[in-house]
């Protein structure tokens, strides 16, 4: 980096403001923890080496947290001058919830605009913009966005037994009697984990009427309607036609059923684009270690369509919304080195290239794009394509995945989701419950 380069940065750091009036610390060396539920480890850690490139004299301590006590564990962890230098946050409800956490970070806004000048949010994907801000405070900076919608498959199981992905839903449940009837694990979710149940069933939504379920949320379109009568329908077929797997409500998601797909005991599972740095040799070969498997050999993964379960044609839809902010602590005694650090990741080519290439984020840097050629994936000629097909798509997408869910919303549609799915609650009792808390909002 040239020393213009790193000079500016200083310059970004000492006027971002901290509680004191500046960012403590210096903005080109010192040592600094991060905190996140994303990415893995081996992702986080290539980020660093590149951050290292530019600021080797900033060192970044990545600590990897559970997604599902995420918010338990980062709550009291702020308030204390022991806690996370950079943590991530996220839109919405869901877990890092940016209005959650906001009192705990300072405003990037002064930071964000040294690097990229007055116009820096036209430079930015709206997802990572609108949904990182909270009353005009630029709370975390995007790295990138993550977009649900998709199946991932494992390619080499469909190929094995001479079977096509489903397009369909009376497709889907044939292809699971099939690869049953093979001894082999047909679709694995961890529907235990109200955030994943809440994509599947946007996904369905989607299928049924694309807009709808954002439009509900907001309070433009009534939940006891019909289509979500069907929606619940549907969502509660794929437990009781046998999709979902025995028992798939008492699993996480993560790291439960992302551990049984990385071992190759399942063929589909429902992920969205934030699994593309899976279809990396490297990455997928940790992640199958990680998930126990001895000697592991990478397997050839692609996304899929959600399928036509409502029979409407209406397929391809994804939505998302940023991956997670880097946000800065207000208690943090090295806010210079940590701004650093997250300006860098978010607004920088070489930060923003880095994320591109581990394929975990759409870049927030409307500018860059996956250096294909340089990137080693288990089997290029089968997945290049599809994965460029999916950045593309995915950077056209404009429907919110969590960010016009309020906390309250989004803890109801858990509880009804997994209610539904076990069925202890009806369908209209779930409906009600979800249009009551939006009549209440």
């Amino acid at each position: 980096m040239s020393a213009v380069a790193a000079t500016a940065l200083v310059s970004v750091a000492a006027c971002s403001g901290g509680g004191d009036g500046g960012a403590r610390g210096s903005a080109t060396e010192g040592t600094i923890t991060w905190w996140g539920w994303t990415p893995d480890a081996p992702v986080a850690q290539s980020l660093i080496e590149a951050f290292n490139e530019d600021y080797p004299d900033i060192h970044v301590n990545f600590v990897s947290k559970p997604i599902s006590g995420y918010d338990a564990v980062l709550s009291p962890a702020i308030t204390s001058s022991d806690g996370p230098d950079v943590f991530n946050v996220a839109p919405g409800s869901a877990n890092g919830g940016v209005e959650t956490f906001a009192g705990g970070a300072i405003d990037l806004r002064d930071a964000v605009t040294e690097a990229l000048g007055e116009d820096w949010e036209t430079q930015l994907a709206p997802p990572g913009v609108d949904g990182l801000v909270v009353e005009d405070k630029v709370v975390g900076l995007s790295a990138g966005s993550v977009y649900s919608g998709t199946l991932w498959i494992n390619q080499d199981i469909f190929d094995e037994h001479g079977l096509t992905p489903p397009v369909t839903l009376e497709e889907w449940r044939q292809v699971c009697e099939d690869l049953e009837s093979a001894g082999e694990g047909c679709f694995v979710q961890g529907a235990g984990n109200g955030a994943f149940d809440m994509d599947s069933f946007e996904a369905i939504m989607e299928n049924i009427e694309p807009g709808l379920y954002a439009d509900a949320s907001r309070g433009e379109a009534p939940y006891t309607s019909p289509q979500f009568v069907q929606g619940m329908q549907i969502w509660k077929s794929l437990f009781d036609d046998g999709i979902m797997q025995a028992g798939a409500v008492g699993l996480q998601q993560y790291p439960d059923a992302n551990n049984e797909f990385m071992s190759g005991n399942y063929a589909m599972i429902m992920m969205g684009t934030w699994y593309s740095q899976y279809t990396v040799e490297p990455i997928m070969t940790s992640a199958m270690e990680a998930a126990g498997v001895a000697d592991p050999e990478p397997f050839t993964m692609v996304p899929i369509d959600f399928p036509d379960v409502a029979g409407t044609g209406n397929v391809g839809s994804l939505f998302g919304d940023a991956d997670y902010g880097l946000a800065v602590s207000g208690r943090s005694d090295q806010q210079a080195a940590a701004t650093t650090f997250a300006v860098w990741l978010a607004t920088s080519e070489a930060g923003q290239q880095a994320v591109a290439n581990t394929l975990n984020d759409i870049p927030s840097l409307t500018s860059v794009q996956p250096e294909w050629d340089d990137i080693d994936l288990v089997d290029p000629e089968e997945q290049t394509e599809r994965m460029q097909d999916l950045t593309a798509h995915a950077a056209e997408s404009t429907e919110p995945r969590f960010a016009t869910v309020s906390a309250d919303l989004n803890d109801v549609f858990q509880e009804v989701l997994i209610g539904v799915a076990r069925g202890e609650t009806s369908i209209d009792d779930g409906l009600a419950q979800l249009q009551a808390v939006v009549d209440a909002e």
